[in-house]
């Protein structure tokens, strides 16, 4: 290897990927093992660790119990698009336990093997988190939560040599954003909010995954940084 390809690289590294069958997960996996890396998938089906995130923790977790952890990424989620007012108990509930909590609790239940690894953790977030969207208040409530649980996870990990960061997608064309997408109307809108004039691809989101878990990235912790298109810093759209 030349010494300019020293830290771009995951090989001898292991990933645990939530969420890794489908979509930006599915992406996250494939670009990670392409730099070497060999993965743990964890998802209802499909997948090397089948379980629930929200209600079968501790299944995920004595699975993984003496394999070396290097990175984790915290990328399952769900969404149910509407009005506070139409939200009932148990859909709030529900989503916050996958979108928030699960991620931030599976962290702590691994955190002797993110230790002994000096690991890169790395949350799924969204600029969701960071703006007002109509993507339904549970959603940006659970991903604005996130991102903040890990600048504190960040300081307090520091000193175990933990990096905790959090990826904010804007819209991705992934299963979870189909129902959206395919609505011309709201595609139209979505786009026209974007400076660079259309959605991502999930190779896109998963690139700054990677990014974030190689060595080359070792002084980057408590940060959430946008793969938006430049839309969440857009202000007055104008040519000329």
């Amino acid at each position: 290897m030349t010494g300019a390809m020293i830290g771009w690289d995951l090989r001898g590294k292991h990933a645990v990927v939530t969420g890794g069958t489908k979509g930006i997960g599915a992406a996250i996996c494939d670009e990670l093992a392409g730099l070497g890396a060999t993965i743990t998938t964890i998802a209802r089906s499909d997948a090397d660790i089948c379980a629930d995130l929200a209600t079968e923790r501790s299944k995920i977790v004595a699975a993984l119990a003496g394999k070396p952890i290097d990175i984790l990424v915290n990328n399952a989620a769900t969404n149910v698009r509407k009005s506070i007012v139409d939200y009932d108990d148990e859909t709030w509930e529900r989503i916050l336990a996958l979108d928030l909590s699960a991620a931030v609790l599976l962290s702590r239940d691994l955190h002797p093997q993110l230790r002994a690894a000096h690991a890169s953790v790395i949350h799924i977030g969204s600029v969701a988190g960071q703006l007002a969207l109509p993507t339904g208040v549970a959603y940006a409530a659970a991903k604005a939560g996130l991102a903040q649980a890990a600048r504190v996870m960040a300081l307090e990990w520091a000193r175990d040599q933990i990096r905790v960061n959090t990826v904010a997608p804007w819209y991705t064309r992934t299963p979870l954003a189909e129902p959206v997408l395919a609505d011309p109307v709201k595609l139209a809108a979505i786009v026209a909010r974007t400076p660079m004039g259309r959605v991502a691809e999930p190779r896109e989101v998963a690139s700054l995954v990677a990014f974030l878990a190689l060595p080359v990235a070792s002084y980057i912790t408590g940060q959430c940084i946008a793969v938006d298109g430049g839309m969440s810093v857009q202000g007055l759209a104008f040519t000329g």
